[in-house]
């Protein structure tokens, strides 16, 4: 009995430490403006920034300068073409490459169409010709609305001068001639084949990551800042426990971003009209790793912080990188492997592939199991190092404590205010 008496008072004590480090935390979140920024300021605005900023999707009106030196009707027939895609505006014509150069360095124009002096003369002799393009690379939209206005442009023309070249016996013949195999180019998950519908859910994902570990580490180096020992633990009875602290300060953490996930992936994509065709309920068993996996890395990391500014001395800079190197804006098979072995240290490279294809795509928890179980698998680590960063945070506590006592102690016999004894 009374061993079972001591079992259900140790259970009893530390539900009710992990209780009371649960309101503590909540305390010291609510206390610090600077974690109030991270954990609600830019969750908030940067999801509405990213979206405003890209809400028109394509690049309409782009603007580009002609240089035709064959000045025929089959030159300015393709201008007057591409000029009418709603992608692409021509701005003008230059008698030189030299004049049209000097557009584009003065940011009149962002691209160039040159038609050779022999352009319609190898049309009409049945040769083979070129239309040479060029972009200013500074912007890619402007590069996809020129080549996509230009390759169109240059596909229909080129039919309608085969059927002419070639004439047949009737105009199923001559359908057949030039376009033998009848093709049809469908988006289905980004019917306006537009930046944001791709770009965005991933950067909101990469969000959550950054702003968890921004906001936690500066909790955990204002702690140090202000513990007399300089410990990531305080000195305090309900902190004498590894799992208890772990526990009470992830349940904080992860109550705060329950919220913060609603408005980040359900609100902004419903304001902005972005892709949402994933199961809610298949998103939100998704989010549940990759929460567990943002809250354990960001408990791990801040063990490494020794004041409140060395988050974002150290980790504001990798947002772009995690987002290069999660295969979103940079095609996976193009990263080298190390790059990908380093991704794959951060929840944010599983949790941004798994959710894009959920949410784009519809996909199925079993479709994107690999990205799940490589979730659980991260969350489950970085739980263990995060207890090994608070165990020894609270056996160098004690040590300190003891060491302060044995000082204290030693000082007040030789004032000999106590006895030896």
């Amino acid at each position: 009995m009374k061993r079972e008496h001591r079992l259900r008072y140790i259970i009893k004590e530390g539900l009710l430490d992990t209780f009371y480090i649960w309101k503590d935390e909540l305390k010291n979140v609510f206390k610090d403006e600077g974690v109030m920024i991270f954990f609600f300021l830019v969750p908030f605005v940067y999801p509405l920034l990213y979206s405003f900023i890209y809400n028109n999707e394509v690049v309409h009106e782009a603007k580009m300068v002609v240089v035709d030196q064959s000045d025929s009707y089959l030159s300015r027939e393709f201008t007057r073409r591409v000029n009418a895609t709603p992608d692409v505006e021509v701005v003008g014509v230059c008698p030189d490459m030299a004049e049209a150069k000097k557009m584009l360095d003065e940011k009149k124009a962002y691209g160039i169409l040159l038609f050779p002096p022999d352009y319609s003369k190898d049309l009409h002799e049945g040769r083979q010709t070129t239309v040479s393009l060029y972009c200013d690379m500074s912007a890619l939209l402007f590069y996809k609305a020129f080549l996509l206005a230009a390759t169109e442009v240059s596909l229909d023309m080129g039919k309608e001068l085969r059927m002419h070249n070639n004439p047949s016996s009737t105009d199923k013949m001559d359908q057949i001639t030039v376009d033998p195999i009848p093709y049809e180019s469908v988006a289905l998950f980004n019917s306006q084949n537009g930046f944001a519908s791709f770009l965005v859910p991933a950067i909101l994902i990469l969000v959550l990551q950054q702003t968890l570990i921004l906001g936690i580490g500066m909790l955990g180096g204002t702690a140090r800042e202000k513990n007399r020992f300089h410990s990531l633990v305080p000195i305090s009875r309900h902190f004498n426990g590894t799992l208890r602290i772990v526990f009470g300060k992830s349940l904080t953490y992860l109550l705060l971003y329950v919220v913060v996930c609603i408005w980040v992936l359900a609100i902004v994509p419903k304001l902005f009209s972005l892709p949402q065709v994933g199961e809610p309920l298949t998103i939100l068993l998704f989010l549940l790793p990759y929460l567990f996996a943002c809250i354990f890395m960001s408990m791990t990391l801040s063990g490494f912080m020794t004041s409140r500014e060395s988050p974002m001395l150290v980790f504001v800079f990798t947002s772009v990188i995690l987002l290069f190197i999660s295969g979103v804006s940079w095609p996976e098979a193009a990263i080298p492997p190390f790059w990908k072995a380093v991704g794959y240290l951060f929840p944010s490279t599983p949790g941004i592939q798994g959710f894009i294809r959920i949410n784009t795509a519809g996909a199925s928890l079993h479709e994107v199991a690999h990205e799940y179980r490589v979730l659980w698998i991260q969350a489950s680590v970085y739980f263990i190092l995060a207890c090994v960063i608070y165990r020894y945070q609270i056996i160098r506590c004690r040590k300190q404590l003891i060491q302060c006592y044995k000082q204290a102690k030693s000082r007040a016999i030789r004032m000999g205010i106590v006895s030896s004894l």
